[in-house]
């Protein structure tokens, strides 16, 4: 139904930070003739970006501008129906983001974001799931570092191991990087609203289908069963592993019986210790009304690292599986993994839904559910590593 539209993917929030990047990345890398265009609130401001861009493609030039701001709903629904698919960076998506999905789901169009917000996430699945899987659109959340390298990590991983006997799969994240504004307004609403989170996940597991016959469970030990490599492990209590245990739920590849924990692997102890700290810190001052306020004020959304920064950053996620007598070790690895390898995961996954020969999925779904080895290949060929350290 979206095959006659004029954009193949429209952006939205290119004036961000983020979303400058994800602008800049499919200026240089979008496939061949694909039709694409800016959305923001300022025009002036779209213009500017635009501007930059034609430093990479002098065809984008001719880059269409439109109007849309969430406050503006004919707006919104004016992009959902003129593209494919619809990219977005607007957050925090808790407060920004329910108008463009649901304009998504109504005009049976794609949508793609960058969130990491449980909340936000389960209320779009309570709200809009149906009308989504009644249109045939495909909603992705978490297109970024949340949550494509331990999503899709997570899938190759299972692919390693034997097939319909039970399997448990541990991540182990190690990251260089540096938070931008829009980061920081995110996770200050996500921890400083656990009640509203919790909330949101009971009504969404009220609806939500449960995989016939099979069972499929994040994994609260607070020590890993695996060890790969030297140092310290905690719990990393992200989005991720309910993104993980989504996917294992809608495939039957993860067996009968699936269990995921995910961790943080730290070298030193003094780190998991500081890691620790600052967690508590930050779960407390958000907690208070005059302390939240002072924390959004270090940074504002729109503001990240530099260039020369974000090249120093980096990150490794590996990934132990074990089933049916075997085990193996896996990695996804890539650059800076917040700001430049998050725009390359939202346009790569933006583009996949575009142009690739995919399952048929609708509704609210994952980047292992709806794209899986078409994304895979996709970011390997972006330059993003997915290997297998210790083979089955």
């Amino acid at each position: 139904m979206t095959a006659d539209r004029p954009y193949d993917i429209v952006l939205f929030g290119a004036t961000g930070f983020t979303g400058a990047l994800t602008a800049e990345y499919l200026a240089e890398h979008a496939d061949p003739g694909t039709r694409w265009a800016l959305a923001g609130r300022n025009e002036a401001k779209l213009a500017a970006v635009r501007d930059r861009l034609v430093k990479i493609d002098p065809a984008c030039a001719e880059l269409p501008l439109l109007h849309a701001d969430t406050t503006d709903a004919a707006s919104i629904d004016a992009i959902a129906e003129s593209a494919r698919v619809v990219i977005t960076t607007v957050g925090p998506y808790v407060k920004y983001g329910e108008p463009l999905v649901a304009a998504c789901a109504r005009a049976g169009t794609d949508y793609v974001d960058i969130t990491g917000e449980p909340t936000f996430v389960d209320r779009m699945y309570v709200k809009h799931h149906r009308e989504a899987v009644r249109s045939g659109a495909r909603i992705v959340h978490a297109c970024g570092f949340d949550s494509i390298p331990h999503d899709l990590g997570a899938y190759f991983t299972v692919k390693q191991l034997p097939e319909g006997v039970p399997l448990h799969v541990e991540g182990f994240v190690r990251v260089r990087g540096a938070a931008s504004g829009g980061t920081l307004h995110s996770a200050v609403g996500i921890v400083g609203d656990a009640a509203g989170m919790l909330r949101a996940e009971r009504e969404r597991r009220r609806m939500e289908d449960r995989p016939a016959g099979r069972k499929v469970r994040i994994s609260r030990s607070p020590a890993p069963k695996a060890r790969v490599g030297d140092g310290w492990t905690l719990p990393l209590p992200t989005i991720d592993p309910q993104i993980v245990t989504r996917s294992a739920a809608a495939l039957d590849r993860y067996g009968p019986d699936f269990s995921y924990g995910h961790f943080v692997a730290v070298k030193r102890l003094p780190s998991a210790a500081a890691l620790a700290a600052g967690f508590g810190a930050l779960t407390a001052l958000a907690a208070l009304p005059p302390t939240r306020r002072l924390l959004l004020r270090i940074s504002s959304p729109g503001d990240g690292p530099s260039q020369a920064r974000r090249d120093r950053n980096w990150f490794s996620v590996k990934f132990a599986g074990e089933g049916g007598g075997k085990r193996v070790v896996t990695e996804v690895a890539g650059g800076d993994p917040g700001y430049t390898e998050t725009a390359k995961m939202l346009a790569e996954s933006a583009l996949c839904l575009a142009h690739d020969d995919l399952p048929e999925t609708s509704g609210q779904v994952t980047t292992a559910t709806a794209m899986g080895d078409a994304l895979i290949a996709r970011l390997v060929r972006a330059g993003m590593a997915f290997r297998v350290l210790d083979p089955a």
